[in-house]
């Protein structure tokens, strides 16, 4: 469930002008001097994440839905590590009411969005048993692994294609290679809460983050 405070709106753009020690100089570490690519909005989302410590001290991953990439960080903002990511099939940054007691083949197309906002996680299983990180349990919302179903091959060839929209496949889940998931996500966001902040795309960014997340 996306949970917010009351809009601070003062505190939000703050960093702008105010926080370029600490987490201007956590930002440059973890962006830059790492070599990943990051859209302008990833960008500002993470320097905001940094500079207002919205993370709340726990591990947190940044989902670039325009441009279909997943950023994972450390407690202390640090990059663990970047991929591209599946998404969900349809546009839209909201999810259905009930949308997680449907099975996922019957979910109409376009009901099969990936929300945006700021999301508490916790790690679980799913109903076969499945390790996975649970974004929104009761929208049925999670990060997972590519899985080894018949869809397999077509999907790491839209993972590797490189091209955003060719990414927007799933139901709505955030899908990751499997390496990425064991290496990256498990360690990281599967032993413990974190936060995971999903970008909208039919609204600006910045609007997202005119108001500040709270637990």
């Amino acid at each position: 469930m996306v949970v917010w405070r009351k809009a601070l709106v003062a505190v939000a753009v703050a960093w702008m002008g105010v926080c370029g020690a600490l987490p201007v100089q956590a930002f440059e570490r973890t962006a830059a001097s790492a070599g990943e690519p990051m859209s302008a909005d990833a960008r500002f989302a993470l320097q905001w994440i940094l500079a207002t410590r919205d993370n709340h001290g726990m591990p947190f991953a940044v989902v670039d839905k325009k441009d279909a990439r997943v950023f994972i960080y450390d407690a202390r903002g640090h990059l663990v590590g970047a991929t591209r990511a599946l998404l969900g099939m349809a546009r839209g940054d909201h999810s259905v009411p009930g949308i997680g007691d449907v099975p996922p083949a019957r979910i109409p197309v376009a009901d099969r969005t990936t929300p945006a906002g700021r999301f508490v996680t916790e790690p679980g299983e799913n109903h076969v048993g499945e390790h996975v990180v649970w974004v929104d349990y009761a929208a049925a919302l999670a990060i997972h692994r590519v899985r080894p179903d018949a869809a397999r091959d077509a999907r790491l060839q839209r993972l590797a294609s490189g091209r955003p929209d060719a990414q927007r496949v799933s139901a709505g889940c955030i899908v990751v290679p499997v390496d990425f998931y064991d290496d990256v996500v498990r360690p990281t966001l599967g032993q413990r809460r974190g936060v995971v902040y999903v970008l909208p795309e039919m609204r600006p960014v910045r609007e997202m983050f005119g108001k500040v997340g709270d637990l």
